[in-house]
């Protein structure tokens, strides 16, 4: 008798592997609603002062043709050969994340007829921008900057005031800070201080890092940057840009540094700041935070200065500009380690809730008083009212409403005094009159103390 061949055991079904958590890109981050507090504290003062000084917000796009920046920023900047985000489009077309809003807003004053506006133009923009740098404490590559810019005027008050500008920000939030300014004079005599300075470098070039002799042939300017100890000691004995400086940018200057004297801002010169862009003309400016920290140590919260040729390169008028960025996500980090922050937002009234038609009315009863302007909280997924009472504890609630079952039936709310914990009921309809009459009772004898 034949066998029937055994049924052949199924295969268990190889187990599915877990897809793995996806983290941000590398040197980006979430600002989570627990750090937004103290980022709209540094937004807004960014706000006011801008708005106190007459400026008008602009937004460009994030993304811009790559030409803006290979022409504007400068070809043979570390910003352009090394930290763009840049892509080609289906269509063609060469993009860059923006890495920074000069020659953004420089290229919307020429493209949308700014020209033609009462000069100056005063412009001033919030947002992110991006640089594929190296990510370290306080440098991100998505980060955030506020800057203002005054295109169309020439006068050396305007690039004062726009040092004491970021010099007023910093100190309305609490942060001391100290701007350490120069002048790099016209392109004219730029270049012949170039010359001077990869004469002295060279005589050193043995010295120099593979990175810093790049530097010497491609951009001699940014060796006055460079963190090399080495470099830093030949920096020491190397040739001043103020000793090479036209006489119209020198007196230009001069005038600089007596509107900072006369508003008591307090700012360092510094004969080899020169600022990383190409677009910069005569005055250059940063700040930093004062400190005990050495030198070096320190992180420049922004800067800026005069770009009086900016306009002419993407293909405008000759016209004269002057700005500054401040970076936000360093203020915001300082600020954090100086334990500035905004007082938690008050909450006046708590409405709380019991029982399905309970939560109705109070849903209700809470509308009504945020259309009063009442500072009102709630918490309608709760539905245990002792659970509901800690809440209103916790956002410091002076009073509640409360509304159940009972006082459904009866066309009534409890208001409970959160303090003394005595109560009282009104009428349902009469709610938002009770609680404004208790607020304005309130803050009468606030003022009498």
């Amino acid at each position: 008798m034949n066998k029937k061949p055994a049924p052949k055991k199924e295969s268990a079904a190889p187990a599915k592997k877990a897809p793995q958590p996806i983290s941000p890109p590398r040197g980006m981050r979430d600002v989570l609603p627990a750090d937004q507090p103290v980022w709209d504290l540094a937004r807004q003062a960014c706000r006011n002062v801008a708005s106190a000084y007459g400026f008008e917000r602009i937004e460009t796009p994030v993304v811009e043709e790559t030409a803006l920046f290979i022409r504007g920023v400068g070809k043979q900047t570390d910003i352009v050969e090394k930290e763009m985000y840049s892509f080609e489009t289906s269509g063609g077309e060469k993009l860059s994340l923006r890495p920074e809003s000069t020659a953004s807003v420089m290229r919307a004053y020429i493209s949308n007829g700014m020209l033609n506006l009462p000069q100056p133009v005063k412009l001033w923009y919030l947002g992110p921008m991006f640089r594929h740098d190296r990510p370290q404490h306080g440098r991100y590559r998505q980060f955030f900057q506020f800057g203002c810019e005054v295109i169309g005027d020439e006068d050396a008050v305007t690039d004062a005031q726009l040092a004491l500008m970021s010099h007023v920000i910093l100190k309305d939030l609490g942060v001391e800070a100290t701007i350490r300014i120069n002048s790099i004079g016209t392109p004219e005599s730029r270049a012949n201080y170039k010359n001077a300075l990869v004469s002295y470098f060279r005589s050193k070039r043995a010295k120099l890092s593979e990175d810093d002799k790049k530097r010497l042939l491609k951009n001699p300017l940014r060796l006055l940057d460079s963190k090399d100890p080495a470099v830093m000691e030949m920096k020491a004995e190397a040739p001043q840009i103020i000793d090479w400086l036209d006489e119209d940018s020198k007196a230009h200057f001069m005038r600089v540094l007596e509107y900072l004297d006369e508003v008591g801002v307090p700012y360092q010169l510094d004969p080899y700041l020169v600022r990383g862009l190409d677009y910069y003309t005569k005055t250059v400016f940063e700040i930093f935070t004062a400190s005990d920290e050495p030198e070096g140590a320190q992180s420049a919260l922004g800067g800026g200065g005069r770009y009086d040729g900016l306009a002419e390169i993407l293909g405008g008028r000759p016209t004269s500009a002057a700005g500054f960025a401040l970076g936000l996500d360093r203020i915001v980090s300082r600020m954090r380690e100086l334990k500035i922050e905004p007082p938690a937002p008050g909450v006046d009234v708590f409405v709380a809730q019991l029982g399905e038609q309970g939560r109705k009315k109070a849903l209700a009863a809470f509308e009504e008083l945020r259309k009063a302007g009442v500072r009102a909280a709630e918490a309608f997924s709760k539905n245990a009212i002792k659970t509901q009472m800690e809440i209103a504890n916790r956002r410091g609630a002076k009073w509640a409403v409360v509304i159940g079952q009972k006082e459904v039936l009866d066309g009534t709310a409890i208001i409970r005094d959160m303090d003394s914990g005595t109560q009282e009921i009104v009428d349902a309809r009469k709610v938002v009159h009770e609680i404004k009459k208790k607020l304005d009772h309130a803050e009468v004898k606030t003022e009498n103390h």
